[in-house]
């Protein structure tokens, strides 16, 4: 499943919902760890294709190949493919920052992450195990829990 994503903040809220209903028809309830960390990093990594390139992405979402093999021990890919050769450089910045956090918080919540070249940019993916009882420790870990982020740059839209 995939989505194309037009160089515009606004698609960040679009990408979500998307998200959110693919999930929801795979079987995931929105108030999963999994979905919520998911949604997460959708906004993190579109936000970052958007914002740091300024062309159009393709988001795309897989999932394992039915709902019955949504047991405990499936992964969930996502994948934020752009034109832009630039590699994603995770940033180190002040308490007092109002950005550069994104590849922090994908590092922290991903039970994996990644870039790779692709055609004439790249692909940035992250998966998520969907037995995986470290996200929400990771979260705590990183400054609070997952409510801690709530609000932050991704009201929902």
């Amino acid at each position: 499943m995939q989505l194309e994503i037009r160089p515009d903040p606004a698609e960040v809220g679009r990408a979500r919902r998307w998200a959110r209903s693919r999930l929801a028809g795979f079987g995931v309830a929105a108030d999963e760890p999994l979905a919520e960390t998911l949604i997460l990093l959708v906004s993190e990594l579109v936000t970052n294709a958007v914002v740091h390139t300024g062309r159009p992405a393709v988001l795309r979402l897989l999932l394992p190949g039915a709902p019955a093999e949504s047991a405990a021990s499936a992964t969930v890919r996502l994948e934020v493919a752009d034109s832009s050769t630039r590699a994603p450089v995770p940033r180190c910045v002040g308490g007092d920052a109002t950005g550069g956090r994104g590849l922090a918080l994908v590092d922290c919540l991903a039970d994996r992450w990644g870039w790779t070249p692709e055609g004439a940019g790249k692909s940035i993916w992250c998966e998520l195990d969907r037995c995986s009882q470290s996200r929400e420790s990771a979260a705590v870990a990183y400054g609070g829990g997952l409510s801690a982020y709530e609000g932050l740059a991704f009201e929902a839209v």
